[in-house]
């Protein structure tokens, strides 16, 4: 094999922000151990360890797409690390939250859910506008799961703020998946 072909087959390496990204998916194991504990029933329903874990491991999302920017290296690639990495550690914390509220399992499965909705409709897989508020969003997405663990705070508040979450949650799908689908309506016909 050619050295050309060598260095082409080689990956590309970890950007900064990559290896926020990979620190945060490293702690992201430390929950997901936390959680499996919790659910055996050996750590509180609500233990400090798990918030005290959850809590950098989620601040560190906000940190790695302002490194990508700062240090120019933005990529598709590391944009992709950031939300698998997301989606995976919000599904394993809503799994310790929905023993007391349900529906925070939602929250967790929901980029998953449209996932396996887009594998049906085709126009599901289309590229979505920037929306700040999508952003906004999925972070408080990650809020109210770590108010919900939080251990001084009441349960029912964590139970509503969870609530609270998924119905935004819903409505920011709810309005990607039509904005998706009018525009899937209106490419044949402007076509024809």
């Amino acid at each position: 094999m050619t050295r050309e072909a060598v260095a082409r087959r080689r990956p590309a390496p970890l950007t900064p922000a990559d290896k926020v990204t990979l620190l945060r998916a490293g702690l992201g194991v430390v929950v997901a151990l936390l959680v499996v504990l919790t659910l055996l029933g050996l750590l509180p329903e609500r233990s400090w360890w798990l918030f005290a874990v959850l809590v950098p491991t989620f601040a560190l999302d906000a940190v790695d797409g302002a490194v990508a920017r700062r240090t120019g290296t933005a990529t598709a690639r590391g944009a992709r690390f950031d939300m698998e990495t997301d989606s995976a550690v919000v599904l394993v914390v809503s799994l310790a939250v929905a023993p007391f509220a349900p529906w925070a399992l939602l929250i967790g499965l929901a980029r998953y859910l449209f996932w396996l909705g887009a594998l049906l409709r085709p126009a599901w897989r289309g590229a979505l506008p920037f929306r700040q508020s999508r952003r906004v969003i999925a972070a408080l997405q990650a809020v109210a799961l770590a108010v919900a663990l939080a251990p001084p705070v009441a349960v029912p508040v964590g139970q509503a703020a969870t609530a609270v979450a998924l119905a935004l949650l819903v409505f920011s799908f709810a309005r990607d998946i039509r904005h998706l689908e009018r525009r899937a309506a209106v490419a044949p016909s402007a076509s024809g």
